[in-house]
Parts: C-alpha cells; structure tokens; sequence
C-alpha cells in the first residue's frame, strides 16, 4: 500500500503520466477525446497528447476520428506478470477445486490502493450480478477479500485506511465508517476469516480467507462467492470455509517454493 515517492530523483515522471493515461480508460470510458483523457489525469492537454501520441505509436492505444481507446496489445502487460508469476500452475489449480467442490466462483485478490484486485478468476456458469474478470477492481472496504487481506497488515497500514473513511455506501449494508470498519476487522483478526452479505451489491454472498507470506503478513485472499439464493451466509462459512483454508495453505506452499511470486505480491519494500 506504499505510494510512490515523486521526489526520488530516479523517478520519471514522464513513465508515470504515460501510465496514468492507460489507466484512465475503464468500462465507462472505453473512448474518449484528448479533452476527456486530460481531465480523468489531471494533465495537461498538451502533456496528455503526447502521451497519447507516443502510446498510439507504440500500438497500446488507437485514435478513431477524435477518440482514443486502448488497443489489445495492453493485454501484453498483465499477460506478461500472469506468465513470469506462474500464477496459472501455482494459484488457479486449487481455485478450480475449489470451484468444482462448491459450484461457487472463487478467486484470488490483492489491495491496489483503496481497491482489491482480482489475480485469477475461476467462475461457474451461475451469473451473478457482478461479473468479475483477471484486473477487475471493487472498492476494499465493500469486499471480503479486501477486508481478510486488510486484518493481517500492520497497523499502520489499517489506521492510514480506516482514516479515510466515511467510505461510499452501495447497500444499506455497507461499512462506511471508521469506527465500524475498525471493529470489523478485529473480528476478521481474531476468527481468520471474512463474510460479507449484500455489501457490493445485493444478492451477491462470500468467505474470504487470507494468503499469508513467511512473516505471516496478508499478501492476497481467496474467496467463495455465489448468490444468496442458492445458500445462505451461514451454511457458506460452515462449509466452504474448510475448502478455502486448505486451498490457502496450498497456496502459501507454493509461493514459498516459488519466492518470486510472494516477492511479488508483498505490499513490503
């Protein structure tokens, strides 16, 4: 959850503007004119197009009229962490287990600023209201993933994200205070686990558990997440979440096999 440091003089700037502009582009803005794309970055226009224009040559975004929109070749960036990670041997095996055991999705996040971020993804053919894909973000505070990884951190981690709060409300039972979240989170500590019921969304219901590294710090999570109609938040946590603790000891395993993932994932310099 380290931000980056703009005054150290090996910082580029310049990377940085470039990579803000691909970020700006999302399912509400999937085209947007050089106007737009300075706005969202907080650029200036003539600094936003020659990001643009530099990123056009390099084939991650196209120009359509006075539209700029991503180019698959982007695709080519998280491709390149999901093959040199070897998340597909070492993380996605047990989430199909776990998949095929429960009928639920299950997947597996980290925090990205005040946001999870989905690693792997493994669905079911059961549609939920959410849809979730490798790169998907949801607010961390509306997640049970984001709050099992959020528990283990240090604690000055949890007091810099409870000290944003109030937080956006999505349903009557979303945390959006600090003095609720703090508590929640002790809870999380001291069972080694988070549901949330109707929190993101309605209908939607999960168990999340934490993916712990050697020092025993939270890296990432797993979950199981399906519809309330088909199960209900207690029969969910009694259980699948035996299934999700041996998946997440399969998993902290593998990465201690594997160090350069956990390298990866850890929020630590």
């Amino acid at each position: 959850m380290n931000g980056p440091d703009a005054k150290d003089p090996e910082y580029l700037s310049t990377l940085a503007r470039g990579l803000s502009v691909l970020r700006c582009f999302d399912d509400k803005h999937p085209e947007m004119r050089l106007s737009e794309v300075a706005e969202r970055t907080g650029l200036s226009p003539a600094v936003a197009r020659r990001c643009l224009k530099t990123l056009v040559a390099l084939g991650y975004v196209g120009q359509y009229g006075r539209n700029f929109l991503l180019r698959p070749e982007v695709l080519t960036l998280g491709s390149a962490f999901h093959a040199s990670m070897n998340l597909d041997q070492l993380c996605i095996p047990p989430l199909q287990t776990l998949r095929d055991e429960t009928g639920d999705s299950a997947s597996m996040a980290v925090i990205s600023g005040q946001d999870i971020l989905y690693l792997t993804h493994v669905s079911t053919n059961r549609r939920i209201r959410l849809g979730v894909n490798v790169g998907t973000r949801f607010p961390l505070h509306a997640t049970s993933l984001g709050k099992a990884i959020l528990a283990f951190r240090p604690e000055h981690e949890i007091k810099a994200f409870v000290d944003q709060a109030p937080y956006e409300k999505f349903t009557e039972r979303t945390i959006s205070t600090g003095k609720v979240m703090q508590k929640r989170l002790a809870e999380v500590r001291e069972r080694g686990f988070d549901s949330a019921l109707d929190e993101l969304d309605f209908g939607i219901v999960s168990v999340s558990v934490p993916i712990l590294d050697q020092n025993r710090q939270a890296i990432a999570a797993i979950n199981c997440s399906t519809s309330t109609t088909r199960i209900s938040q207690d029969e969910l946590i009694e259980t699948r979440l035996p299934l999700l603790r041996d998946a997440a000891a399969e998993i902290e395993q593998s990465l201690r096999r594997w160090p350069t993932l956990e390298h990866a994932l850890s929020n630590d310099p």
